[in-house]
C-alpha cells in the first residue's frame, strides 16, 4: 500500500482492532479514553466525517499517520506504514450500538471464560515451545461466537480486565486494550522484566523452568507485558519503581524506538536482554529454534547410535581392522 492508500484507512475502524473502543458518541465525534496514557475521562476524539483524531491531553491530532507516530515513537514514515500494514488484515467495520449495549461490551459474542483445557490449544502452545503447565497457570481459555461460528482461543488478561487472544489462526483482542501486570506477593522487587508480547513472556517462563527446575527463580523479579509497543505510556509509571529493568523486546524497528524510549527515561537501570535472542525476531522464536535444533541433534544422535549397535559385515578377502 502506498501512503494515500494508508490514509484512508477508517480511524474507527483501525482503532477497534487494536483494541481502543469508544466511550460516546456525539455528532460525528467518537471519544475515547487516550491510547497513550490512563485516564479516568476520555480526551481522545475521532471525527467520522473527516477521519481525523484530536487528543485534547497532548493537543495533538491528524490522520493515521500521525496517530501511528505517537502510538510507536517514531517519526520514520516507511516504519509506519509498515506498522499499520501489519493491522490491516485484522481490520473490520467497527459496529458501535451505542443505545443498545455497553460500549465496553466485547464484539466476540457469548464469550465464556474458563480453565485451559483444550488439547488443539494445547497442540498450538507446543509448537510455540511453551510449556503448557506454565500456559494453564498463566493463560485462560476463551470460548465464543463470531458471525454466528463457535470459536476458541488462549486469552491472557490484562489490567483493565481485557484479553490478548490468540489461537493458530487469529491474534487479536478483547477490549479494553491495556498493559499486563505480574506482581510477585510479599516484599517488593527491584527487577522487572518488560516483553512486548504474552508469548514471550511465557517463553522465557518456559525457558527457565527447563533450563533450571531445580531453582528456575522466575517468582524473584515482577513482569510487565506492553501487548503492544503502542502501550508503553501506560506502563513507564510502574516501571519508575524499580531499580533494575531488563527489557526483551522485539530486534525490529518498533523494538528499537521502544527501548531508545525507554532508555531516555530510565537510563542505566535499563537493560537490553536482545543480545540473547540475536538473530531471531524476538524470544519465542529464538525458543522455537532452539527446540527444533534440539529435536534434530537426538535424532542424529539417536540414529548415530543405531549404526553403531547394528552389527558390521565380515569383509572377505583381504585385511579386516
Amino acid at each position: 500500500m502506498n501512503i494515500e492508500e494508508i490514509k484512508k484507512i477508517n480511524l474507527a475502524d483501525y482503532l477497534q482492532c487494536m483494541g481502543y473502543s469508544p466511550v460516546r458518541k456525539k455528532g460525528n465525534s467518537l471519544w475515547y479514553k487516550s491510547p497513550f496514557r490512563e485516564e479516568k475521562e476520555s480526551s481522545f476524539k475521532v471525527n467520522t466525517e473527516i477521519n481525523l483524531w484530536y487528543d485534547f491531553g497532548i493537543g495533538k491530532g491528524g490522520n493515521i499517520i500521525a496517530l501511528a507516530e505517537q502510538l510507536y515513537k517514531s517519526t520514520d514514515i516507511r516504519h509506519l506504514m509498515g506498522c499499520i500494514a501489519e493491522k490491516i488484515p485484522h481490520i473490520r467495520p467497527a459496529d458501535f450500538s451505542f443505545g443498545q449495549q455497553k460500549i465496553s461490551e466485547p464484539s466476540f459474542q457469548e464469550l465464556k471464560i474458563q480453565p485451559l483445557e483444550s488439547p488443539a490449544l494445547f497442540s498450538y502452545l507446543k509448537e510455540r515451545g511453551i510449556d503448557v503447565r506454565i500456559a494453564r497457570a498463566e493463560c485462560k481459555e476463551l470460548r465464543y461466537e463470531h458471525d454466528g461460528k463457535k470459536y476458541f482461543a488462549i486469552g491472557f488478561p490484562n489490567m483493565a480486565g481485557g484479553y490478548e487472544v490468540r489461537n493458530r489462526y487469529f491474534k487479536g483482542c478483547i477490549a479494553p486494550k491495556n498493559i499486563s501486570l505480574v506482581r510477585q506477593a510479599g516484599e517488593p522487587r527491584a527487577t522487572c522484566y518488560l516483553f512486548e508480547g504474552f508469548m514471550d513472556y511465557l517463553s522465557f517462563l518456559s525457558i527457565r523452568v527447563n533450563d533450571y527446575p531445580e531453582h528456575p527463580r522466575i517468582e524473584e523479579k515482577d513482569y510487565v507485558i506492553l501487548n503492544s509497543v503502542s502501550n508503553l505510556a501506560k506502563a513507564e509509571h510502574l516501571l519508575h519503581s524499580y531499580t533494575r529493568i531488563g527489557c526483551f523486546l522485539d530486534n525490529d524497528r518498533a523494538g528499537r524506538a521502544t527501548y531508545e524510549s525507554l532508555k531516555r527515561t530510565f537510563g542505566e537501570r535499563l537493560r537490553d536482554m536482545s543480545p540473547h535472542y540475536a538473530g531471531h525476531k524476538d524470544l519465542n522464536d529464538y525458543l522455537c529454534h532452539r527446540n527444533r535444533q534440539e529435536k534434530v541433534g537426538k535424532k542424529e544422535q539417536d540414529q548415530s547410535s543405531k549404526r553403531m549397535q547394528k552389527p558390521q559385515p565380515e569383509r572377505k578377502g583381504g585385511f579386516r581392522l
